[in-house]
């Protein structure tokens, strides 16, 4: 009688190098994201950074088929060995010197020319989204910031009061500062919108990764839409602590409501990109239907 030995599978050869290169990327980001738990992330501004690299993660987990398919023996372009050692300066210059705009913003170009030698563009190819949807994890510049909050404060300002003189409401504006009834409003950096444009902008691109409309006129139609929409929510948001505190008093509009306002925002922004989806939807089956 002769027995036979059950067969195992070989290793497969990727494994031998992707655990070393995850190993390295815990080594240096681990450190990194612990300093961004305990600082920027727990701001309203950046809250959205741990959610951006789980989506990101998440994403690549649903392409690993794909990705581990496409592998090849890796590439020796001379842009690669660039993004690999542009990434590692900046990591270097970020972690040492505390920038944190550098060192979080490292990730991606280390990321894609560490990848491109080790496993081909091809590879890297199918992942180009997870791995660019990162960039919504880097701290906006404080320039950058400083720059655009100002009109931005002062748009949502003209914004509200126009629409809200025009519904009967005795609201004055001078500067970013609103006056309706006895209640003065000074709308604040944070009721800028700046944030919240940036976090539904990575929103919207989600939302057309994962609908893939065949249509490129449609996806771009909505990319461009994303940061109007994102506007038209702030203003409305806006509005809702102006009556509220018309209505119910400084104490309901700067409390409870004034926190909620923000997820406000986010339904508000959502529903108004599925509703523009739709009508775009509609426009395309009415298009395809005529001959």
């Amino acid at each position: 009688m002769q027995t036979t030995m059950p067969v195992t599978a070989a290793p497969r050869p990727w494994l031998a190098v992707a655990i070393p290169l995850l190993a390295a990327l815990l080594v240096l980001y681990v450190p990194t994201f612990i300093d961004l738990s305990r600082t920027i992330w727990k701001s309203e501004e950046q809250g959205h950074g741990p959610l951006i690299l789980a989506v990101s993660l998440w994403i690549f987990w649903q392409k690993r088929d794909e990705f581990v398919a496409a592998m090849q023996d890796g590439t020796r372009s001379v842009l690669a060995w660039v993004l690999l050692i542009f990434g590692l300066l900046l990591y270097v210059l970020g972690r040492s010197q505390q920038i944190i705009l550098f060192e979080v913003g490292s990730q991606i170009p280390l990321l894609a020319g560490g990848g491109a030698i080790l496993f081909g563009w091809r590879a890297m190819r199918t992942v180009a989204f997870p791995l660019l949807f990162l960039v919504f994890m880097v701290p906006l510049p404080a320039a950058v910031i400083d720059s655009l909050t100002g009109p931005l404060k002062r748009t949502v300002s003209v914004v509200a009061e126009t629409v809200l003189y025009e519904l009967g409401y005795p609201i004055a504006r001078s500067g970013v500062v609103l006056t309706i009834g006895q209640y003065q409003l000074l709308v604040a950096d944070a009721c800028s919108g700046l944030n919240s444009m940036f976090s539904l902008s990575a929103l919207g691109l989600l939302y057309v990764y994962l609908m893939k409309h065949g249509r490129a006129w449609r996806n771009l139609a909505i990319v461009a839409s994303i940061l109007p929409i994102a506007f038209i929510a702030n203003s409305v948001r806006v509005m809702i602590l102006v009556l509220v505190t018309y209505h119910l008093g400084d104490e309901a509009g700067q409390g409870f409501i004034h926190g909620a306002a923000g997820m406000v925002l986010f339904v508000i922004a959502l529903a108004l990109l599925f509703c523009f989806d739709g009508l775009l939807g509609l426009f395309d089956r009415k298009k395809r239907a005529t001959p």
